[in-house]
């Protein structure tokens, strides 16, 4: 088998993010080069040094296997971070804005009583999401040598954001539109700050599908 046939097969089998993926590639073809390179001038002629250089690296399932684990390891640690920093970040975003444009002084006084339970239960959803996200990525980073399954851990936090975001949207429309507004953002700062929430749950989203895609089905390399 040539190099490029090879390489082409090994890139077929992963799956994961595109840089780290090409990185991966990149440095396999590299290598395999400067082996075919050496072989070369040794003086086989260079259809068998490539073959020979394939031969020595080894069989693209395996190969693959140890390349993906780290795909899906890194797949998971960026949506862990996401996770970790984006959920914190967007609920004091909006904590800050209430603040700056507090309510009326009878405001709160009229909302009803499932209000504030709700209110709590979404404080709640988006804080253990958070920590979820940080316990994942701790997981995926330095608790690696103890991790024998990260395909189970990335997605996990897959499912995690496909279970959360509806709940948490949800809740977030019935506390907006449910009863009296019980905030007095002016419309450009609540639609700045709204713009902010959908691009970091867009992030997710995006994140979590690789995640589940990736994670979905053992992957093996073309024949």
């Amino acid at each position: 088998m040539r190099i490029d046939d090879y390489v082409a097969d090994l890139d077929r089998a992963l799956a994961g993010p595109h840089g780290l993926k090409r990185d991966m590639v990149v440095e396999a073809h590299d290598s395999l080069t400067d082996t075919a390179d050496a072989l070369e001038s040794e003086g086989l002629d260079r259809a068998e040094a490539e073959r020979i250089a394939v031969a020595e690296f080894g069989e693209v399932t395996r190969i693959a296997s140890g390349y993906q684990a780290e795909l899906t390891a890194s797949a998971g640690r960026r949506l862990g971070v996401l996770l970790f920093a984006g959920v914190p970040i967007t609920v004091l975003m909006w904590s800050l804005l209430w603040r700056a444009y507090p309510p009326a002084d009878d405001v709160w006084a009229h909302q009803p009583e499932w209000y504030h339970t709700l209110s709590r239960l979404l404080d709640a959803i988006q804080l253990a999401t958070g920590v979820y996200g940080g316990i994942a990525l701790l997981a995926l980073s330095r608790g690696a040598r103890w991790i024998h399954r990260p395909r189970l851990v990335t997605r996990s936090l897959g499912w995690t954001v496909w279970a959360s975001l509806p709940v948490t949207g949800g809740l977030g429309l019935v506390l907006s539109y449910g009863t009296k507004d019980p905030n007095g953002l002016d419309s450009l700062p609540a639609m700045l700050a709204n713009l902010v929430t959908w691009a970091v749950w867009g992030m997710q989203i995006y994140c979590a599908s690789r995640c589940m895609r990736i994670t979905r089905v053992s992957r093996t390399p073309a024949a």
